[in-house]
């Protein structure tokens, strides 16, 4: 019987939330990311209040996201070494202090510059260990059959508190102080830790390789490398975070220079944007078909590409809305198809590394796009750097669907278990 849909959403969207660990996660997520994203924007904003400088801005957003970069493959070894439950825990526990002592400092008047750069490398360091743990975990909150839809639920939370959290952040600051914002924030880690503590996740032997640490972490470099899917994945990614989730750094030029705007313009773009990845994150909950995942994959890819390069020609504001829309849109299906698609075909025993280099290269690697977006635009204009990565998009969009055939040919066993 096929099944009933709305617009592109189907009757099947939220079948994750059947299941009681993924429920209580969900939950638990969607209240202490909102909290996430208020801390996100009360931080730049106390930055630039206390500095004046739009460099320090980009330095304290590379310290909270380059430690992902180097520390990545150390946290997926042991991801699959120890119980992920309680490393994604101590990584939730570990992030309210950081965010408690953010508020003590603010609230106190004693924040200094050095104590953002330092809490940002402490939240930098812890993002590197939860990562791959919680998105490993979450195998083992749901059954197989639905793990592509709990991870694109899971992005729908993040991208709907990305559009919650910095509006409740523009209130709380303006009316209580940036303080505050980290305090509500420290609170609500209270959300996401009772939840974890209240699962029952089936028992789960972590594994016990007698090999070096090193030797580990190399053998997961080799798994990711060999395996044609995973190998044409991470490059693609690669090339997504170098050149095509940078735009979000030049959406205040194209406020101010393009559009003639000021911060509330800014505001529609970024709320645009957020608004299109989190109908992405929903329209995948309800795609569920394995056999159509790598072609979702480029399909996004290639439309990422188109709608940067259209955004960088538009100069009426409305339509550049509908456009950035459309790129978080595409670039959300990228990077939550990949994540659906990786997770499902990929061994248990080494899903905490591979997941680590996912991680690597989706954190870790953006900060260095962001910054080469920053530069090429001093020299080129923030239009044509755009339009220069989406263009180099497309060209990655393109090798990728030249690799279309021999990856459905490793991946025929996987999709044969999945439609029988």
């Amino acid at each position: 019987m096929k099944e009933k849909t709305l617009f592109f959403f189907s009757g099947n969207t939220f079948r994750a939330l059947r299941h009681r660990n993924y429920r209580l996660y969900f939950i638990g997520q969607l209240i202490s990311l909102t909290g996430t994203w208020m801390q996100n924007v009360a931080l730049s904003w106390l930055a630039y209040r206390l500095t004046g400088s739009s460099t320090i801005l980009g330095l304290i957003s590379f310290l909270g996201l380059a430690p992902a970069l180097f520390l990545a493959p150390a946290a997926g070894v042991i991801a699959d070494r120890t119980n992920r439950h309680r490393l994604v825990v101590l990584m939730q526990t570990l992030a309210m202090i950081q965010a408690a002592l953010l508020a003590l400092l603010t609230i106190t008047g004693l924040i200094v510059l050095w104590h953002i750069f330092l809490l940002a490398v402490f939240m930098g360091i812890i993002r590197a260990f939860d990562i791959p743990a919680r998105q490993s975990l979450i195998a083992e909150m749901v059954t197989r059959e639905d793990l592509i839809n709990a991870i694109s639920l899971n992005s729908s939370v993040f991208n709907g508190a990305r559009i919650i959290g910095p509006a409740l952040a523009g209130l709380v600051v303006a009316t209580f102080g940036e303080g505050f914002c980290f305090a509500f924030n420290a609170v609500s880690f209270f959300a996401v830790i009772w939840a974890l503590l209240l699962m029952k996740l089936p028992k789960r032997i972590p594994s016990n390789s007698p090999e070096p640490f090193f030797k580990d972490m190399a053998e997961g470099f080799g798994y990711a490398r060999n395996f044609l899917p995973v190998r044409n994945i991470l490059c693609l990614l690669t090339v997504i975070a170098l050149f095509g989730t940078p735009y979000t750094v030049l959406l205040p030029v194209f406020a101010r220079e393009i559009f003639l705007g000021t911060s509330r313009e800014l505001g529609f773009l970024m709320s645009a944007a957020g608004f299109g990845a989190f109908v992405g994150a929903l329209y995948l909950a309800s795609h569920q078909n394995l056999t159509k995942l790598p072609y979702l994959i480029w399909k996004a890819a290639f439309m990422l590409g188109a709608f940067l390069i259209l955004f960088s020609l538009s100069r009426f504001l409305v339509f550049s809305l509908v456009l950035i829309a459309g790129v978080g849109f595409s670039a959300m299906l990228a990077l939550a198809a990949s994540n659906s698609l990786v997770q499902t075909i990929v061994e248990d025993d080494k899903r905490g590394r591979v997941m680590s280099l996912h991680t690597m290269v989706n954190t870790g690697i953006s900060p260095f796009g962001n910054l080469l977006a920053g530069s090429f635009a001093d020299y080129l204009g923030a239009p044509t750097t755009v339009m220069l990565g989406g263009s180099l998009c497309l060209v990655g969009s393109f090798l990728f669907a030249r690799c279309l055939p021999g990856m459905r040919k490793v991946l025929q066993p996987f999709l044969s278990q999945q439609t029988n």
